[in-house]
């Protein structure tokens, strides 16, 4: 039996989307077997990309609802990294022929203004707050390179060593944080002002899906939280000036050559994105 190899895993991978490859099953000589094998993978995978996309400037969260986890064969969700040269800001463009399959979530997206370093107790939702800097509104672009969703039962494992499909992120304006969650000590809530933020997704002006912010593990603290805690059981942790993408609010869309995205999250100037 072959012994474990990440840097030839990630090669494979670098392969299969430099030549848009339809997303497939790694093969059996170069399977994982858990996820600390995967996490060594996509660590492979973005320093090769690194290459042509940039520095790692941050973080996304990946299958963030519980659906969406069982699809794949996981009980948690999944995080990986964004590169420098593939975070642009509203309005932007993005071009279909890029891309195996053009994939577009709408999320909120925050900047971390210190380090969330480990320590003897696991961050929550309430200690990570005096930690974000900024908060706004953003896209996220990825390349599911013509997956068939139901063939992906099991694929967890491979999906996070794919750095989640992540293809970059298109950013709204800041907000600093100390606007929307004033009281730095307050037990984040869903129904609370954070909590209950609405975002609304629009394609060619007609709405294609809305959600709640409450809708990521209850509240984007939480998630920021569990971001946090995944970073610092990979041996690192989030750090001052991070992005961290932290789930769609609204199914995963495909949009075509010549389709016009807006996302409208409450409280923040609309964002736009066209697809060439």
């Amino acid at each position: 039996m072959q012994s474990f190899n990440a840097f030839n895993i990630a090669k494979w991978l670098v392969h299969q989307h430099a030549n848009k490859i339809p997303f497939k099953a790694l093969p059996k000589d170069l399977t994982l077997s858990n996820a600390r094998q995967a996490v060594a993978v996509q660590n492979e995978f973005v320093r090769i990309k690194a290459q042509q996309c940039g520095d790692i400037v941050g973080w996304k969260i990946a299958l963030a609802t519980p659906a969406m986890q069982k699809m794949v064969g996981l009980d948690a969700p999944t995080a990986g990294r964004l590169h420098r040269k593939q975070v642009l800001h509203a309005p932007a463009d993005v071009t279909t022929k890029g891309y195996g399959r053009l994939l577009i979530e709408f999320e909120i997206a925050i900047q971390i203004g210190s380090n969330l370093l480990p320590s003897g107790t696991r961050h929550t939702g309430q200690s990570v707050a005096s930690a974000v800097s900024a908060v706004t509104s953003a896209f996220e672009v990825a390349d599911d390179r013509q997956a068939d969703y139901t063939q992906l039962g099991g694929q967890g494992m491979q999906l996070l060593a794919d750095n989640t499909w992540n293809e970059g992120a298109v950013l709204g304006e800041w907000i600093p944080f100390s606007q929307i969650w004033p009281n730095m000590s307050a037990t984040p809530k869903a129904d609370d002002a954070l909590g209950e933020l609405k975002g609304e997704a629009f394609i060619n002006g007609a709405s294609v899906g809305l959600g709640y912010t409450h809708d990521l593990m209850g509240h984007p603290l939480n998630a920021i939280a569990w971001l946090a805690n995944e970073a610092n059981d990979r041996g690192t942790y989030l750090k001052k000036g991070d992005i961290a993408m932290l789930g769609s609010l609204v199914t995963s869309k495909f949009p075509n050559k010549g389709d016009d995205l807006r996302f409208e999250l409450e409280g923040f100037k609309p964002i736009h994105l066209h697809v060439k």
